[in-house]
């Protein structure tokens, strides 16, 4: 009988965890979104219960298990498996995430960054078979990328590289990245910027052709709502995705600069916001890219759809 693979991905308001088989497909999986108010302890002890209910309901032992593998939303020491920070989770700092979860278990753990895992899921089984080499980048509440080299994930000296959303992109943006510097990746073009847009096109003078109360509370603005605003042909979250995907093509851009891939796959929640926004993103990259140099370079979407996460934390028991 095959091992079956355990597949977390933990994020800021999402958790999901599920059992996998060695293609990439799912036996069974469980999605919750109310861990985020728990500490790390808590957090752990929820992941444990999740996992020993999937391997029971299904019929299994915990010896079926290959391992277990976590996608976390921030920096990870992969070797030691420490959590170093996280902007979406209480606590975590220097949190010896991989030790406190396998010692609930009698199987192997491994932790590493949820972009590594969603890139790694790409190059098994999404956009990036066929490739040696391919960077991931996602957009949601927050951006991160998966950096793949000859089939490798690269996590540099530290075990933090890909971190592209702290790269600065414009010093000089009204907007805060939740590290505290102005000016990131993330800080101008991630999810949770949305809110702060709405609002400050609005105080600019904008008008909104969405239906919001007077007393509307702009901290509700997220995807969704961009998203039927699109649909509705609202100027505002028209404008709105035009700014954020120009930051993405600066942002591919400069990944480029520096690690000339054959291709780098986009992927998260922000990709729901469609056409516009992905066809925004390519133009801004290509007038950036004004050289003939760059036409042979792919810059796809996600295949691996929304359990990336989870399929690439188990798939990175196969690394």
């Amino acid at each position: 009988m095959e091992k079956i693979l355990c597949g977390v991905d933990l994020g800021g308001t999402k958790l999901s965890a599920g059992l996998v088989h060695p293609d990439g497909s799912i036996l069974a999986k469980s999605v919750v979104y109310d861990h985020v108010a728990m500490d790390e302890d808590g957090i752990v002890n929820y992941i444990t219960l999740i996992i020993k209910q999937l391997i029971s309901a299904n019929g299994l032992n915990e010896t079926d298990l290959e391992g277990i593998g976590v996608g976390f939303p921030g920096h990870v020491r992969y070797r030691d498996g420490y959590t170093i920070t996280t902007s979406n989770l209480k606590g975590f700092k220097n949190y010896p995430l991989r030790h406190q979860l396998a010692g609930n278990f009698r199987v192997p753990v491994t932790i590493d960054n949820d972009a590594n895992a969603q890139a790694f899921c790409e190059l098994k089984f999404g956009a990036g078979r066929g490739y040696d080499d391919l960077i991931f980048l996602t957009v949601s509440s927050g951006i991160g990328a998966g950096i793949v080299l000859n089939r490798k994930i690269y996590r540099g000296m530290t075990g933090t590289a890909g971190e592209f959303g702290h790269t600065i992109v414009d010093p000089d943006s009204d907007f805060i990245c939740t590290c505290g510097n102005r000016g990131c990746l993330m800080g101008c073009a991630c999810g949770l910027t949305l809110p702060a847009r709405f609002r400050k096109k609005i105080e600019n003078g904008m008008q909104t052709s969405l239906p919001l109360p007077v007393d509307f509370d702009y901290s509700r603005v997220d995807g969704q709502l961009i998203l039927q605003g699109l649909e509705a042909g609202d100027p505002v979250s028209v404008e709105i995705v035009r700014d954020c995907a120009d930051y993405i093509g600066i942002g591919i851009y400069n990944i480029f600069q520096v690690f000339n891939p054959p291709l780098v796959i986009l992927g998260g929640g922000l990709m729901n916001l469609g056409d516009l926004y992905f066809s925004r993103i390519l133009e801004k990259f290509h007038e950036l890219a004004r050289d003939m140099i760059y036409d042979p370079i792919a810059i796809v979407r996600s295949e691996a759809g929304a359990d990336a996460g989870l399929i690439g934390a188990a798939a990175l028991l196969l690394e």
